[in-house]
Order: structure tokens, then sequence, then C-alpha cells
């Protein structure tokens, strides 16, 4: 799908589908959502520019993701996207900064995408040049992934307060094993989303060291300042990216260290059982065999002797590991 945002008389005129090459050539924003053939062959015949293909948005090598043809930027990066319906991933896209517009090809659409197409139909002056289009985007994206962040990592902190309480109090094993399944599932979903979103940060610092060092003739003056804040607000988000995932490890540990203590109690108990056990069994086997001569056997006390034998067999482990302190 094609989107083309031109600005006219105070206001933004949003067009979708194809246009005349003379229309195409007004707009300062052109984003391409699942281009078509078409739709890439009209983009680059009004402005005589290549769109990359979507293999080559894919390549990882630095030089394939930022580099400049004549006066055009090509700047790569992959972003976070879907994290409000938990399908999150991370997609490639591409900005095609020139003097006269900007493009962005795509194939998912994080929220910010969303948020910045509304915001540019009430504040006309973000699609004044396409520099300032493609810096406010990236604000929008900053500002994104920082509410992110913020979720992620208050969910972190309810998961683990209710796994540690769990663990202290004394409740069924039903509920304390629902909140430790609970915090690890979370703590997972923390570390790829922190993962993620740092991928993200990482493109932006690269794409905007790349287009700062090109800022003579890709970046107006009036816009320059904002490559100063967006690389201030980058460095802090990173910062905090790294913390959270820091501290989701650290609690990741602590749940399985809670989980480890509660399979050694289980496993403990089952074997004090088994330790209280053998004797009589011992006791019940010597009397269980066939020999003819077993005196025993004939007695009236043998039976309530065995039983007696039994009982004291089992009591005593168990009053000597409680005696050393082992239950």
């Amino acid at each position: 799908m094609l989107t083309s945002y031109v600005p006219a008389e105070g206001r933004v005129s949003v067009r979708d589908g194809l246009l005349p090459a003379e229309e195409l050539r007004r707009a300062v924003w052109i984003d391409l959502l699942n281009p078509t053939a078409e739709e890439e062959r009209a983009v680059q015949s009004a402005l005589r520019l290549e769109v990359p293909t979507r293999e080559e948005m894919e390549e990882i090598e630095s030089s394939s993701r930022l580099y400049r043809e004549d006066d055009v930027l090509f700047l790569t990066a992959n972003f976070l996207y879907g994290v409000e319906g938990g399908e999150y991933g991370s997609t490639p896209i591409t900005f095609v900064l020139g003097n006269a517009a900007l493009i962005t090809v795509r194939y998912q659409t994080p929220k910010a995408f969303s948020v910045f197409a509304v915001r540019c139909q009430r504040s006309p002056g973000l699609v004044a040049t396409p520099d300032g289009v493609m810096l406010h985007l990236f604000e929008q994206i900053v500002d994104r992934l920082a509410d992110i962040l913020e979720r992620v990592g208050s969910d972190m902190d309810r998961a683990s307060a209710a796994a540690f309480r769990s663990a202290r109090a004394k409740v069924k094993a039903t509920v304390r094993d629902r909140d430790l399944r609970e915090a690890l599932i979370t703590l997972g979903q923390v570390g790829e989303v922190t993962t993620r979103a740092s991928e993200t940060l990482l493109g932006l610092t690269r794409i905007l060291t790349f287009v700062g060092a090109e800022k003579a003739t890709a970046v107006r003056k009036e816009n320059q300042v904002l490559i100063k804040t967006l690389v201030r607000d980058v460095r802090s988000l990173v910062d905090h990216a790294g913390f959270l995932n820091n501290k989701a490890n650290f609690l990741l540990d602590a749940v399985l260290g809670i989980l480890n203590v509660e399979q050694n109690a289980i496993i403990k108990t089952f074997t004090v059982a088994s330790v209280a056990l053998m004797p009589p069994t011992l006791i019940a086997s010597i009397y269980g065999m066939n020999f003819e001569f077993m005196p025993e056997l004939k007695a009236v006390w043998g039976y309530p002797m065995a039983l007696v034998l039994m009982v004291v067999s089992a009591l005593l482990p168990i009053l000597y590991f409680k005696r050393k302190g082992w239950l």
C-alpha cells in the first residue's frame, strides 16, 4: 500500500494508492507498506531513485544498511513491533531520505507509525521537510520504546513480587506453583522484549551517527538540534534496557533457585519416607520367607511382635532425622 503525505495550505493531505508522478513529487513523505511491484516502479520513476527490495533490506552488513547515493541517504534498521498483541518481533524498515521527500519501506506496522500518521494530520508542521518527518518519526519510536520498557519493567516487578510473596507465605502448593510459573513466563517475555528493543535502539544509534556525519546535506540546520536530543534519549533508553535485562536475569536466577529449593524439599521428604520404610520392609520380608523352622510363626505373640518391630523401626529413623535437623 502506498500512502503519500502532501503539505498544502497549512494542512496535510493524506492520499492512499497510486498517484500521478507530479503528485508523488509533491509529497514530503511517501510510506510504502508491503509495496507491490507497480507501486515501487511508480515511486522510482517519479523520484528517480531505487527503492530497496525486501531481500536487500534484510542484509545485515552495515554497508548494505547505511549508504549514500548522490544526495540520497538509504538507512535501514530493525524495529520492534507487535508488543500490544503479544506476538512481537523485529522487522527491517528502510528510510530513503532525499532533499525533496522521505520514503519509508516496511512490511509490518509498528504502533509508532500509526500514532505518528495521526499526529501529522493534527500538526502539519511535522511534515514540513523530509528530514523533519524522519526525525520526528524517530522521536515517536523512541517515546514508544520508552513506554514499552516502562510497562515490561512494571510487569516484571509485579510478577517477581507475587512469586516471592508466595514463596515466603504458607500458601497452597498450587498457588505457589502458579505464581512461580507466571513469574518465569513474564521474565522470559521481558528478556525477549528488552533484547528486541535494544536491537531497535542500536539501529537508531547507527542511523543517527550516520546522518550526523552527513548533516551538511541531509539535515537542515533547524532540525540538527533534534539529532542531539534523539542521541541523548536513545542512550538513556539503551542504559535502561540493559538495566532491565540484568534485573530480569537476576530475578530469573532467584525464581529458579526457589524452584530448586521446593524440589529439594519434596525429594528430601521422599528420601526420608524411603529410609523410614526400609526397616519395616526388611522385617516383613524376613517373616514372609517360607522356611519350615521359624519359631515365631507359631508363637501367639509373633504377629503383634512383628507389628511392633515394624513401627519402632520406622519411628527410629524419623526421630534421628529430626534430632539432626534434617526434618
